[in-house]
């Protein structure tokens, strides 16, 4: 009788660990869930604006956001670091040079970059801020930085693998760019 006992506990405590992860689990798919649709709504918002600005100068895809100040509900965003203001090369290129930040929803909170234009071209982009990020998902995301610096624009697809964190490089360093026209 003691054994079946034992037994019994030990087959409760099993179904409470289980019912405990099982809760747990769904609370972590409800907040990536949520987390994924501020995103998706920010990306949207980010798409539209690039839109009624009429996009990258020489494409036709998504791209940058109109401006000066960010968009409406994200903080800190926009805005020139250090901005020299020489046109030169305005024919080749519609970028002023300088160093200019943009923000954007990645898929943990806001991805914060800084693009810097010399000559009229894209020459770096560097990830300032992304406390929220996972790590995973930013590594792999960050992939997005060659492909902007190769083709000057951010016309670009998001990485596989890391969607909501690589549109949000995109869509910061998009307003960044904004800045720079």
């Amino acid at each position: 009788m003691r054994k079946f006992l034992i037994r019994t506990c030990n087959v409760i405590v099993i179904v409470a660990a289980l019912l405990g992860y099982n809760h747990a689990a769904k609370a972590h798919e409800a907040q990536d869930a949520e987390a994924k649709a501020e995103a998706d709504a920010a990306n949207a918002e980010a798409a539209v604006l690039a839109e009624s600005a009429g996009g990258e100068a020489g494409t036709t895809g998504t791209g940058g956001e109109t401006g000066s100040g960010g968009t409406d509900g994200e903080a800190g965003t926009a805005g020139t670091a250090d901005e020299t203001g020489s046109a030169s090369g305005a024919e080749e290129s519609s970028y002023i040079d300088g160093v200019y930040q943009g923000t954007a929803a990645g898929f943990g909170g806001d991805i914060t970059v800084e693009v810097t234009i010399e000559n009229g071209s894209i020459t770096d982009l560097t990830i300032i801020s992304a406390e929220k990020e996972d790590g995973a998902y930013l590594a792999m995301a960050e992939d997005i930085i060659e492909s902007i610096l190769e083709a000057q624009s951010t016309d670009v697809d998001t990485i596989s693998g890391a969607t909501f964190s690589s549109g949000g490089i995109k869509n910061a360093a998009a307003e960044a760019l904004a800045d720079a026209r």
